[in-house]
This record gives structure tokens, sequence and C-alpha cells, in this order.
């Protein structure tokens, strides 16, 4: 497993019953976690007295329950900035499991010894965009959601990247990256996040598992003649990690050459030394 374990601002302190008790810079939420069936005594003060607590419904989705929690705050990781808010489906614009990521990729990017492009689909509020810039990467971010965007925007403002060569785009992916095949341009590094389901800026349908083999496919035909390398993250109930090899292995090792590898990424859990798996990643880079 590949371990988002160089915070210092956020934390998982305990999981039991189905909920994660987390530190987010001052603020300690509650949040349901599917992945925590085991029920353990919450015997931390913490569980009692949290700043947020998001309670699922039994008829699907939820509700926050706010208790001495500001509209907005900022969380660090290392130099970068992330404007953090509670909003939909208990999120609060952040999955920072994906550090681990953010390390892997960082680090090809300084070590290239060229100029690096990089492509970020479901791009979100901008981790990886401001992660891949920082390690001195040209990033192309898109998303369908204009409010993601403008979020990741500010993200990047906060972390002193506002100049830094990043193109902001809103945009359905599939239909950007066909558009971005016909005008020949080319990347040497793809990263996508994308959603078990969602719509597109013009109501496109989105579901996975019909939709990510052909995207897949389309994105290897984006790769320069130097490809860096190529990052699929999912969060979906089903899908293991050797599902994503496979698509990597299919589409850009026979193509490229190079190899994959492809595991659980996840956050370690402080009050006890359990891991809290967060989905999976697949990770294709050159010889």
């Amino acid at each position: 497993m590949w371990l988002a374990d160089q915070w210092n601002e956020y934390e998982v302190i305990d999981t039991s019953g189905g909920e994660k008790l987390e530190r987010w810079g001052d603020y300690i939420l509650v949040r349901p976690d599917p992945q925590v069936i085991w029920n353990t005594p919450k015997t931390l003060p913490a569980w009692k007295s949290p700043n947020a607590h998001y309670h699922r419904s039994k008829k699907g989705g939820g509700e926050w329950e706010f208790f001495r929690l500001p509209e907005q705050w900022d969380i660090h990781y290392k130099e970068l900035t992330f404007h953090l808010k509670p909003f939909s489906f208990k999120h609060t614009g952040l999955f920072p499991e994906q550090a681990a990521n953010w390390e892997w990729f960082g680090k090809l990017i300084r070590q290239a010894g060229r100029p690096i492009k990089v492509l970020n689909l479901f791009a979100y509020t901008g981790g990886a965009t401001l992660a891949a810039a920082k390690a001195g990467a040209s990033v192309t971010h898109v998303d369908a959601s204009k409010g993601m965007v403008t979020w990741a925007r500010e993200n990047a403002a906060a972390s002193g990247l506002k100049e830094a060569p990043i193109r902001w785009i809103v945009d359905d992916c599939q239909k950007f990256v066909e558009r971005e095949i016909r005008r020949g341009n080319h990347y040497d590094g793809i990263i996508m996040d994308p959603p078990s389901y969602g719509r597109g800026p013009k109501g496109e349908i989105w579901k996975i598992e019909d939709a990510i083999h052909p995207l897949v496919q389309l994105c290897s035909r984006l790769l320069s003649d130097q490809p860096l390398f190529f990052l699929i993250n999912s969060y979906t109930t089903g899908f293991a990690p050797s599902v994503l090899s496979y698509l990597l292995g299919t589409e850009v090792v026979s193509r490229y050459g190079g190899h994959v590898r492809a595991d659980e990424v996840g956050l370690p859990v402080s009050s006890n030394g359990l891991v809290l798996p967060c989905g999976s990643s697949g990770r294709w880079q050159a010889e």
C-alpha cells in the first residue's frame, strides 16, 4: 500500500463504526467511511466534541452538523495551501491520501531534466495540479465543473502558483482529449481521477465501467515521444488495483514499454497504527 504519511496538518486520529475521526488543521471532523466496518469503542474525547459531523441518511446522502467550524479554512502540505470547506456528500475539497501520488510524480518531474507537460483530467480542486506545477511542470487542468476549477485557481494563488504555467479548462474530459488529439498536442504525463458516475457541463453521462477503457485508449495517443508517467486513481467499489494495472498495461506498456505498478493508497491512523485504505492507483512510468 502507498501511504500518504508526510502530512503535518492532517491526520486520521481514529476509526470506528463506519466513521473516521480526522484533524484538518485546527479542526476536528467526523465523517463516514465505508471501509470502516469494525466497531471498536470510541474512547477518545475528540469523538464527543468535533467541530463538524457528517451524518449519513439511511435513505442515501446525509447532512452536516456544525459546532464552531468556519465557513472556510486553510490546510498546508509542504509548500502547498488548500482552501477547505464542507460541502455536498461529506467532502471538504481535498483528498489527503493523494499526497502519496503527488510525491511519486513530483519526484519524476523534478528528476526529468527537461520541460514536462502534464494533463490532469477530472482535476477537482487541483491537488495534483499544484503538486505537478510546484515540481516544475506545465499543467493543463481539466474539470467539467466551473466551480471546482475556480476553487483550484484559488488554491493555486494561495500556494504562490498564480503565475505558474497552468491552463485552466472547464470541459468534458473525453471531449477535451478528443480535441487535443485533433490539434496534435501531446503530454509527458497524464493524471486522471475519474468518478464512478458523473455528468459533463452539457449533461454528458459518465459511467466508469463503460467509459474508462476508451478514455485510456484516447489518452495513450496524447503521450509524447518521451512520456514520463501515467496515473489513474479510482475510488470505485469493486475496481481492484489489478484492473488499473491491466488498463495501463494494455494501452500504455504496449505502446511505450516501461512498467506498471498498482496498489491501494492509504492514510495512517495515529491512535492505533492501522492504515485506512482509500481507493486504488495505477502508476505507469518509463524505464
